[in-house]
């Protein structure tokens, strides 16, 4: 059986996952809008991994016992400004939700929950290779300023993601 804390922190992140697929689904459609496909793509499967992630924690959940709390989503935005402003919103989303995974794994060992803090292993491991491929892609954009071939080029590159 899981700790009553555990369950709760475990059910905000498996909604903020869900969150984070909505809110870069939100992303590709804006960039599907801006003729910009193959960033939407890549958002699309940004969106599509999100919701895997929270159906990892859905599952965790009911296989301890638990009980799967989902909750109202909040309305992303529609709106981004620019590739740059979208993809800096993106990278700042990841840092929350890496704040999320360390409090997950801190109350984790504050409860001695040994199930939990091998399973939250993966997401520790995880998180890096988030934040580092959203700073990358803001890295690139940075380079270029306002190129717009240079976008384009970046646009093909993300078109290729598998």
């Amino acid at each position: 059986m899981i700790h009553p804390e555990m369950e709760k922190v475990l059910n905000d992140q498996l909604n903020a996952e869900l969150y984070a697929s909505h809110l870069y689904l939100a992303m590709s459609a804006y960039f599907e809008a801006e003729n910009l496909r193959g960033f939407a793509h890549w958002m699309r499967l940004q969106s599509k991994e999100e919701a895997e992630h929270a159906m990892k924690f859905f599952d965790f959940i009911n296989d301890r016992d638990g009980r799967v709390t989902l909750q109202s989503l909040a309305e992303p935005p529609r709106d981004f400004g620019s590739c740059l402003d979208a993809m800096n919103a993106s990278l700042e989303h990841e840092r929350k939700v890496t704040g999320m995974i360390e409090n997950l794994y801190r109350t984790a060992q504050q409860h001695s929950d040994y199930p939990s803090h091998v399973f939250l292993e993966w997401f520790v491991e995880e998180q890096v290779e988030e934040e580092k491929a959203a700073q990358d892609i803001i890295d690139d954009l940075t380079l270029i300023g306002d190129d717009k071939a240079g976008l384009l080029i970046i646009d093909g590159k993300l078109a290729d993601r598998s």
